[in-house]
């Protein structure tokens, strides 16, 4: 069994219930978090599973929480409000940091924060904050931004930081469950869809035209967030189209495995935009991102 820290259940679950618990209804969570009912109840039989005990009443009209559920739902208010407040501080730093960079959820988790703590050991008086958005635009007030998309054509000072690829990728337990051999296979299996207002962005129905497959694709879960999706497959809810090298990570301690080995490779990069130009600070964070970067290593990854 892999080790979670503080010895808490999956995020995930801990996520659903307590959105669940708040409406007092799985179809109230299940439209705030942008999947399905059934996936809200899915993560939260896993959670009482894991905990031993009911946490809802299910009556044949909704739901109510029980003595456990009700203690587990405080607790995790207490916690969250507490998040919400360092939250709050660190978003009133932002605008006082020397340096802001605008980044989306997934980059900034996978590929930004983990590069920033090398970038302090040797630039330790440099304040860095990042402004995180998924809208697909960079935000008016940051230095530097780091998008998704084809390398602007204007003047901007910009870089490509890597180039990534696309390929199926699914928890071990999925992949023993759902055999693959061929892309018309895996076009049938349970997929989980990102929606994103990135443009350019490669949805399921492009990377299989990609390969040469016109047929139909089975709509299983829709997410918001790759972060959500990359743990819902984690979580054996189905296949996700995931970035080789963003979701190293998982590949490579085996959270997750790739299904077949096409892999499709976008026209569009990762690149980053200077826009303070002015800012000596800022330039030095944007001459050590590109410096650090390497746009062509992209692990090579074994089905």
């Amino acid at each position: 069994m892999s080790y979670r820290p503080y010895d808490l259940p999956p995020m995930s679950a801990l996520v659903a219930f307590e959105a669940a618990a708040r409406h007092v209804s799985f179809t109230n969570a299940a439209r705030e978090l942008n999947v399905t009912p059934a996936a809200v109840s899915h993560q939260i039989k896993a959670l009482e599973a894991e905990l031993q005990c009911p946490l809802f009443q299910r009556h044949h009209r909704g739901v109510t929480l029980t003595e456990s559920g009700a203690y587990l739902l405080v607790a995790l208010q207490r916690g969250l409000e507490g998040m919400a407040d360092a939250v709050g501080q660190l978003r009133q730093r932002a605008t006082r940091a020397s340096v802001t960079i605008g980044v989306t959820t997934a980059v900034s988790a996978l590929w930004l924060t983990p590069k920033l703590a090398q970038f302090w050991k040797t630039h330790g008086d440099v304040s860095v904050a990042q402004i995180v958005s998924d809208t697909g635009e960079a935000p008016a007030e940051c230095d530097l931004s780091i998008r998704y998309g084809v390398l602007p054509r204007d003047r901007a000072v910009c870089s490509v930081l890597f180039r990534d690829r696309l390929m199926a990728i699914a928890s071990p337990d999925f992949a023993a469950t759902h055999p693959v051999s061929a892309v018309a296979d895996l076009a049938q299996v349970p997929l989980i869809h990102f929606d994103t207002q990135v443009a350019g962005w490669t949805d399921w129905h492009g990377w299989f035209r990609a390969l040469g497959y016109e047929g139909q694709v089975r709509h299983s879960h829709r997410v918001n967030n790759y972060l959500i999706a990359l743990q819902a497959a984690r979580d054996d809810m189905g296949a996700v189209l995931g970035w080789v090298g963003l979701a190293r990570a998982y590949l490579e301690t085996g959270e997750l495995v790739a299904l077949l080995p096409d892999q499709v490779e976008p026209r569009e990069d990762f690149h980053v935009t200077l826009h303070a130009q002015n800012s000596r600070r800022a330039r030095l964070v944007y001459d050590w991102l590109v410096a650090s970067a390497h746009p062509d290593e992209v692990p090579n990854v074994v089905t």
